[in-house]
């Protein structure tokens, strides 16, 4: 008997991540959860919960040799540092840079490798404003989701054509749950289920999900 799909879903907290979890476990799939801190993620049963820091490569290989081969991946970890650019602490950008971008390089490379070999799957990339936007005294974050957009325009052109759907969401406002003028997890999570779900004659490489209020 065929298993059920599994969503990978990495930088799992309760907000957008939470939010995922419970829309594909309506949708009937199987949920793995991980996080540096797993405490957070108790209250989600029926879903299997991983330690692991995206940023370290001996994780990232212990996650993935820890469940089955996901359907979905879900990238979510960031670490945002604020601050003017002459007052940055240099390990605070460089650790910024290692969780935005550099994790999503080693979990990209460890679901491909997965994906590649069944000819399937999709891999999805939490992108946010700073993705196509440097605002003033947020140059790490910049950096960071800057590098995460395109690593995933580039693995989008190679892993296309061995079935693999990658896509990037710029999530452009503030997430907030029943608050008018914000973007509601819930509704974030079933867009990126519907990306997951669309046939390869359509695919859909970059979502931009912003508010009906936003100030363009």
């Amino acid at each position: 008997m065929a298993q059920t799909e599994l969503a990978l879903i990495v930088g799992a907290g309760s907000g957008l991540s939470g939010s995922l979890a419970r829309q594909c476990a309506a949708a009937g799939m199987r949920v793995a959860l991980a996080a540096r801190n797993t405490d957070k993620l108790k209250s989600f049963t029926g879903a299997s919960l991983h330690a692991c820091d995206a940023s370290d490569p001996a994780q990232v290989a212990s996650l993935f040799e820890s469940v089955d081969a996901p359907d979905l991946v879900v990238y979510n970890p960031s670490y945002r540092v604020r601050g003017p650019i002459v007052s940055l602490n240099s390990e605070e950008v460089k650790q910024s840079l290692m969780v935005t971008a550099y994790g999503g390089f080693l979990v990209a490379q460890a679901a491909a490798k997965r994906m590649l070999e069944r000819g399937r799957g999709s891999l999805f990339f939490t992108g946010a404003s700073a993705s196509v936007k440097g605002y003033a005294e947020s140059a790490p974050f910049a950096m960071g989701k800057f590098a995460l957009r395109g690593l995933a325009q580039s693995v989008a052109r190679e892993l296309g054509p061995g079935g693999i759907h990658v896509a990037h969401f710029v999530i452009d406002g503030r997430i907030a749950r029943s608050e008018d003028g914000a973007l509601d997890p819930d509704d974030i999570a079933r867009t990126y289920l519907d990306v997951h779900r669309q046939q390869r004659s359509a695919w859909s490489f970059e979502v931009d999900l912003r508010p009906w209020l936003e100030r363009f």
